[in-house]
């Protein structure tokens, strides 16, 4: 699947759309978005502009620095909900290990689907130096282009996104709201009272156990009950 340049360009201006839009929802100034991620205000200004692609560790830290689910990004219209201040990592640091870390991924997804970098590149029309700076981080991986090497490699470009990191485990706790806030008004009414807690615990303690093993256990109460 040789990579389109106009259809990078084409997505690198929907997201530094989306990026411009939910700055000004926020009330943030341009230079505030770039000293967050680390970048000059020229950058951040080509990101949303599309002129220039933004990586998914930028992305994330501009949707943690504006309180967004990252999933905004992805086309969804909801916003978080869920102010007031938080922590804020040291995104010097952070922002260059997640480059590490998805360049580590990238390699491993690769192999698994049995590709070297030169039928990579081929595949993909990108060369195969950049595509190795990619994987040992030296290089950032613009989103559009992680897109399509996740997509061509068998990956949702969720799997690259941050779990473990105070931006992951925030970004989490914001879907994990929104899930909440889909929910029947019934259920959430059950699930908030604390005398219910009891029947979660064991909802959750039931969604653990095998089905072999649940359909055991259902047999046996059946026996008990006949």
């Amino acid at each position: 699947m040789p990579v389109k340049p106009a259809a990078l360009t084409l997505r690198a201006k929907i997201i530094g759309t989306l990026i411009r839009d939910a700055r000004l929802a926020a009330d943030k100034k341009i230079e505030e978005c770039a000293e967050a991620i680390g970048v000059t205000g020229e950058t951040m200004e080509a990101y949303e502009l599309g002129d220039q692609a933004i990586s998914l560790p930028e992305l994330e830290a501009i949707a943690y620095t504006l309180d967004l689910p990252l999933e905004h990004f992805w086309g969804s219209q909801v916003l978080s909900t869920n102010g007031g201040s938080k922590p804020q990592p040291d995104m010097n640091r952070l922002i260059p290990l997640r480059h590490r870390m998805i360049g580590v991924m990238l390699r491993e997804a690769r192999l698994d689907a049995g590709f070297s970098l030169e039928s990579l590149a081929q595949r993909t029309k990108l060369e195969a130096s950049l595509l190795e700076s990619y994987e040992l981080g030296q290089e950032p991986v613009p989103l559009p282009q992680l897109e399509i090497l996740s997509g061509l490699l068998n990956h949702s470009i969720r799997e690259f996104q941050d779990v473990h990191g105070p931006v992951g485990f925030w970004n989490s706790e914001q879907r994990a709201v929104q899930d909440f806030l889909a929910l029947p008004h019934e259920l959430q009414v059950f699930i908030s009272k604390p005398v219910n807690r009891p029947y979660l615990d064991l909802a959750r303690r039931l969604s653990d156990i095998s089905v072999d093993r649940l359909r055991a256990v259902a047999e046996g109460l059946l026996e008990i009950t006949y």
